[in-house]
């Protein structure tokens, strides 16, 4: 039953992580999973290691408050446009106009193949 709940925060905490992913800024956004992705791998060597060099009861009590320490920062979390956990609101963009852009010559680069002679 510890584990269940011990996964549930875990699981938690992973959340907040990726799932402001998309919103840090929408161009990188592989990149920034990358990163996101990296930190994981290195927390998990690092907690590995702990395993292998402490009493097991003092790796979860580690452990344990690393995830509830990163959950809790969650909650400070702000991204430009969108509200926090506990304060802040959304900023509405006015609705953009829905119309198909068909490209120009001008603005068209031909390539070698479809240049015309």
């Amino acid at each position: 039953a510890v584990m269940v709940f011990f996964s549930l925060f875990v699981q938690a905490a992973e959340g907040t992580s990726y799932g402001i992913v998309p919103y840090i800024d929408p161009p990188s956004t592989g990149s920034i999973a990358g990163i996101v992705g990296a930190g994981g791998n290195t927390g998990a060597v690092c907690f590995g290691l702990g395993f292998r060099q402490l009493e097991y009861k003092a790796a979860f009590m580690i452990m344990g408050s690393c995830i509830m320490a990163s959950s809790a920062l969650s909650l400070v979390i702000f991204i430009k446009g969108h509200a926090g956990l506990i304060c802040g609101k959304d900023e509405v963009e006015p609705p953009k106009e829905q119309t198909l852009a068909v490209p120009t010559p001008d603005t068209e680069k031909a390539d070698e193949v479809n240049a015309e002679e």
